[in-house]
């Protein structure tokens, strides 16, 4: 397949503004975006910024807004566009803007950092610690991701309300949170943190997060849902309020 030139719009800019700018550079048989931003950057724009490390879908440094959907840059290859189709590259919008295709998604690791740490339960009697294979099954697929953001980029909850930054986790901490609440050795209680600090109880369950997932994990129904039922277990079942009433009485 002989290599053809393709319309790129790549935005440039910082905090203070931008636009997107014009270039055209030649697309060979298996490229993909990344490929077309690094030859930009080869022979029209040494000083455009972009983060990249592992080009195989697993670092998760090279999110960006491809065509206006979040997508990995590394995992878009340049057939699957209608030939002379534009092709639009801008930085994920719900994170401040550093320059050009680099965003300060640091809010993320912020929240990370509210976490408890997993806290194994004692061993038994002969030194070891026992789990069920369906335990581990269930919190394996949370192990698969990749930090790309582009979960915590979709959300409307933090993307459309600034404000909500402050008391909102966002998929992508769910995610590690039913990790660790699912963990079958684990004894940290983060119930309180996932409703209070977490605000769980903002998101409404659209399953704009899981759509995006490179990693195709589950995040609504395996992660977020879960962690939902727990809390109405905790704070709003009449049940549970009644035997928690009783055992009080009973001390």
């Amino acid at each position: 397949m002989a290599a053809q030139q393709v319309h790129m719009q790549v935005w440039r800019g910082d905090v203070s503004g931008g636009e997107f700018r014009d270039y055209r550079v030649e697309a060979g048989e298996g490229m993909v975006v990344l490929d077309i931003i690094h030859a930009i950057q080869a022979q029209h724009a040494n000083d455009l910024a972009v983060r990249w490390n592992c080009k195989a879908g697993k670092c998760g440094s090279c999110s960006a807004e491809i065509n206006g959907k979040p997508r990995l840059m590394c995992m878009t290859r340049m057939n699957t566009f209608q030939p002379g189709e534009t092709i639009t590259v801008s930085p994920i919008k719900t994170f401040p803007i550093i320059r050009d295709l680099v965003t300060d998604v640091s809010y993320n690791y912020e929240k990370a950092r509210q976490v408890p740490a997993f806290k194994p339960k004692p061993k038994e009697s002969d030194g070891t610690r026992r789990m069920f294979q369906e335990d581990i099954d269930r919190v394996q697929e949370f192990h698969k991701c990749i930090e790309c953001f582009l979960c915590q980029n979709v959300c409307h909850v933090i993307r459309d309300h600034e404000d909500n930054k402050k008391k909102f986790a966002g998929p992508r901490l769910f995610v590690r949170l039913a990790a660790l609440e699912m963990h079958p050795l684990d004894t940290n209680d983060r119930i309180d943190l996932i409703k209070q600090k977490a605000g769980i109880g903002f998101c409404n369950i659209t399953k704009c997060c899981t759509e995006v997932c490179p990693e195709h994990i589950h995040i609504t129904d395996n992660a977020i849902i879960p962690l939902k039922e727990r809390i109405v277990d905790r704070y709003f079942d009449p049940i549970a309020k009644l035997m928690g009433l009783f055992s009080e009485k009973k001390r």
